[in-house]
């Protein structure tokens, strides 16, 4: 669900996996794992936030799409070019902060 090749919309991959998540959660309902759990989320957050990525081919695409998030356009060009790895670009500070906890 979280692959990266897969040419799959962002909100039906979401959904998916809170389908997958909400069946996982009633399986393990009764173990106390707080942290298992909220390492788990970040990661998958994460990921999520490198199929985006992906899916923002160019670096024009990437420029226009974080200054429509409300990232400066210093900010938005400098990121958007970057030679950086999806893994790396995913856990920058300018993706947490956009596309963190309150999008998608």
């Amino acid at each position: 669900m979280t692959s990266r090749k897969l040419p799959i919309p962002i909100k039906l991959r979401i959904n998916k996996l809170k389908q997958c998540l909400r069946g996982c959660m009633g399986y393990f309902a009764l173990i106390d794992t707080p942290n298992v759990l909220k390492n788990l989320d970040s990661w998958i957050r994460r990921r999520l936030r490198v199929c985006l990525w992906k899916q923002w081919k160019l670096p024009r695409t990437r420029v226009r799409k974080l200054k429509g998030l409300g990232v400066p356009f210093g900010k938005a060009y400098e990121w958007g070019n970057s030679r950086k790895g999806y893994w790396r670009i995913a856990h920058s500070p300018i993706l947490d902060k956009t596309l963190g906890t309150t999008k998608g």
